[in-house]
Formats: C-alpha cells, sequence, structure tokens
C-alpha cells in the first residue's frame, strides 16, 4: 500500500521469486471497517473542515480495491491471487494513545502542521472525539485488513 509504483513493485516481486513461488502481503481494508483511523480523520476534519488531512484515508486504508489489487497483480505476471480477510479488535488503554500515534506517528502530522495546525492541539481534539465514542480507560476498536496470496506461475 506504500509502494508508489505498485504495479513496478509486483514485478520485481514477480522477477525475483522462483516458479511457483507466493508472494504474500497485507493491506489496510478501508478505513470504515478500521474504527480508531476513522474516528480520528473524522474528528481532523472537524479542525480543519475546508482542506481536512486525509492521510489515513487516502494512503493505509485507500488501496482495498480488491479488483484493482487482483489487476496490477495480474499485469505484474502473478496468477492463482486470493483475498482474505482479517478482522480484529484493536485496544488501547486510554484514548489519547492511538491519538498520539495517529497524529504524532504517522505522516498524518506533516498534514496537520502544514494546514498551520496545533499538532497538541489536534491531538487533544482525535482523544477528545475517541474518548466520547470508545470512553478513556481500555479502548477497543474494530480493526481490519486484507492478506493477499499470490503464485508466480511454474
Amino acid at each position: 500500500m506504500f509502494f508508489p509504483d505498485k504495479e513496478r513493485a509486483y514485478r520485481e516481486a514477480h522477477r525475483v521469486l522462483k516458479p511457483g513461488g507466493h508472494f504474500i502481503f497485507s493491506v489496510w481494508d478501508r478505513i470504515a471497517d478500521n474504527e480508531f483511523a476513522d474516528v480520528i480523520t473524522e474528528a481532523l476534519a472537524e479542525l480543519f473542515p475546508s482542506d481536512p488531512p486525509r492521510f489515513l484515508a487516502r494512503t493505509p486504508h485507500g488501496y482495498c480495491d480488491q479488483d484493482i489489487i487482483r489487476n496490477q497483480i495480474n499485469t505484474a505476471g502473478f496468477g492463482d491471487v486470493s483475498f482474505h480477510a482479517v478482522d480484529a479488535i484493536s485496544r488501547a488503554a486510554s484514548a489519547k494513545e492511538p491519538a498520539m500515534g495517529y497524529c504524532q506517528g504517522t505522516p498524518l502530522r506533516n498534514e496537520i502542521e502544514s494546514r498551520g495546525g496545533s499538532l497538541e492541539g489536534a491531538t487533544m481534539h482525535a482523544t477528545e472525539v475517541l474518548a466520547k465514542q470508545f470512553g478513556n480507560a481500555c479502548i477497543e476498536g474494530r480493526i481490519s485488513a486484507l492478506v493477499v496470496m499470490a503464485r508466480r506461475p511454474v
């Protein structure tokens, strides 16, 4: 999901795998299926309504269309492409932990700062919105990813 040229990356994986080898990777599923990321994205949209920071929706959660992924992998020469959804629960000791992790520990930080926003203020707002929805101590939210498997033909 982070390769700027995914088809090129897939072609390189195909090149280095032996015939019959398996290529396995994972991507995050839709942002709506990943509650902490979704809630934080919406919270930051409240702070920046004219230009909301969309890194989480655009990048880690923006590459989950199975048809697009399948076509790109097939174009690179792979076959037998399959997808397996992995759903789990993300846990944090408090609402502040995921707020800090996302707002200050990902490129979302750059988007907050480039809009002239206060990083601490954005983190505090995200914490408050998470706490309102999930509580403040030992919070849990759904997360979802896709495991993609493909095989290099023999």
